[in-house]
């Protein structure tokens, strides 16, 4: 007797659909899995029996063949165990049940326990998708099921109340849909702005940042503040829409790292080690191919502190999805594509002692160390970076003086006001900052004056900008005139966007 069930397996954040087919005849006893299985697929014969015999139930002693098809689709992870349990105990005949329009995922203990596994939500949306209304999951992903609209979902904590739910003995209550509450505005963070002593220049640079969605970069001796004030930018970012919590979700559960809420209600702030490897920033794996940090900041903030001593490597990597806000991860495996638009932060100091530069240090490297130290950064990458912003240390009188300092929660309300703006004028495109603006857009929104645009000439001769360098000039520009609510970009707008460039000009000076 021939059983069929559905489930689903993930392509990067898509998913596929995967009948179970099972075929229980007679024969000396024998039990194989076919269709492309990975290791952990194969594995799941031993936990089926185990699980099946510990619920009290029969596990046919016969021929057994389970087939995944599509078969060139290659199937990965423990989300089978489940499917491949019901089916074989439809074909055997100790289930009779309808389950054609029913998706089973889950992983199984050997004691018939239904243990939570990666990626319920983005299958579930794609099973969605596809007009698939009814799904039984392991309890312990219930909460992020709950977030999914317009599906009946049933969680169930072993292999046996699956069973008896599908019979009618005992049928399970369907998963309540779950309101999204976004984290609310005045939460109290760990770093809040009002925690950074004078640095008015950084602060209003990150402003600007975290307004228009900019890539920034602060350099400085060490205790400036650099670290500090990159800790704080969660504290001013806008907050999340529903439809953005579900994309950056979808990411995290793949990846294994969702947390208790069952979807993610604050913006990634990832800062990954500066001994991180090219796979780990941008995703990839021997075999499965896993989201990478550069993913797991999609929607949010990716800080890479002392950014001179990452891999070269890895920096590179990362050229193309700042451009993009995508990368597409090829290995023997297949291809996956991720999602990867994310504020880039980072810090690094001006040379191997840290001082040079400084008003109130001596350098004491060569000439020559400094150039190397700058060269671990590529021209390419440093383009790439909206703002660039020199942090000089802090005077002693401002570190004890008793004046308040200007909240996150202030900061936050005035770039919210630049973030609406920028979702009204780019209401009928798929970009939502100023950052993300193309070619096209550039033209249409940052048209300058004659004066402005001499001014530009003047500065793209002077500091020998590139094209790009350009374009990024008058990005920078439009934000800082939706913080100042003008329609139009004046010179002092352009006057302080140009000034974000200086440090990649005063490289020269090194040569």
């Amino acid at each position: 007797m021939i059983a069929r069930v559905q489930s689903y397996a993930l392509s990067g954040l898509d998913g596929v659909t995967v009948t179970v087919e099972t075929d229980v005849s007679k024969g000396l006893p024998a039990y194989e899995i076919v269709g492309l299985p990975d290791a952990a697929v194969k594995e799941s014969r031993e936990r089926v029996r185990s699980a099946i015999k510990n619920s009290a139930l029969e596990f046919p002693l016969h021929k057994i063949t389970v087939n995944l098809a599509p078969a060139y689709v290659k199937k990965e992870g423990s989300s089978f165990d489940l499917p491949v349990a019901v089916s074989l105990l439809k074909a055997s005949g100790a289930l009779q049940a309808e389950t054609e329009n029913t998706v089973f995922l889950g992983e199984l203990a050997l004691n018939g326990d239904l243990r939570p596994v990666t990626g319920v939500l983005p299958a579930l949306i794609s099973a969605r998708d596809k007009g698939y209304t009814q799904f039984v999951i392991p309890y312990g992903n219930r909460k992020e099921a709950g977030y999914i609209h317009g599906v009946t979902v049933f969680a169930a904590k072993t292999l046996k109340e699956v069973v008896d739910h599908l019979s009618g003995i005992a049928p399970l209550a369907a998963v309540e849909t779950t309101p999204f509450e976004r984290a609310e505005s005045g939460e109290t963070r760990s770093y809040d702005l009002s925690f950074v002593k004078g640095q008015a220049v950084a602060k209003r640079a990150l402003e600007v940042a975290v307004a228009g969605g900019h890539n920034i970069l602060f350099v400085g001796p060490p205790g400036s503040g650099k670290t500090l004030l990159a800790r704080a930018i969660p504290s001013i970012l806008p907050d999340m829409s529903f439809e953005e919590a579900l994309e950056i979700t979808k990411i995290h559960s793949v990846a294994g790292t969702l947390g208790d809420d069952g979807i993610v209600k604050n913006r990634p702030f990832r800062s990954p080690h500066h001994t991180a490897t090219t796979v780990s920033l941008c995703g990839g794996g021997n075999k499965t191919v896993h989201p990478g940090e550069i993913s797991l900041a999609h929607g949010g903030v990716l800080f890479l502190d002392e950014l001179p001593e990452y891999q070269r490597s890895a920096l590179e990597a990362m050229r193309q999805p700042l451009e993009d806000g995508v990368i597409t991860v090829s290995r023997a495996s297949g291809t996956v594509t991720y999602p990867a638009s994310f504020m880039l932060c980072a810090s690094m100091n001006p040379c191997p002692c840290g001082n040079y530069g400084s008003s109130k240090r001596r350098c004491t490297c060569r000439p020559n160390d400094i150039r190397r130290y700058h060269a671990r950064v590529s021209g390419p990458l440093l383009d790439r970076i909206d703002i660039q912003v020199e942090v000089d240390g802090v005077e002693y009188d401002d570190l004890v003086s008793a004046a308040e300092e200007e909240t996150s929660a202030t900061v936050k309300k005035r770039a919210d006001v630049a973030r609406n703006i920028q979702r009204q004028r780019f209401m009928d495109g798929k970009i939502t900052t100023n950052a993300e603006m193309g070619e096209k857009e550039t033209r249409k929104y940052c048209k300058l004056s004659e004066e402005c645009e001499e001014i530009l000439r003047d500065s793209y001769e002077r500091l020998r900008l590139s094209a790009r360098a350009r374009s990024r000039i008058l990005k920078v520009a439009r934000t800082i005139a939706d913080l100042e609510l003008s329609e139009d970009i004046l010179p002092d707008h352009l006057y302080e966007a140009i000034s974000y460039r200086s440090y990649s000009g005063k490289q020269d000076e090194l040569e």
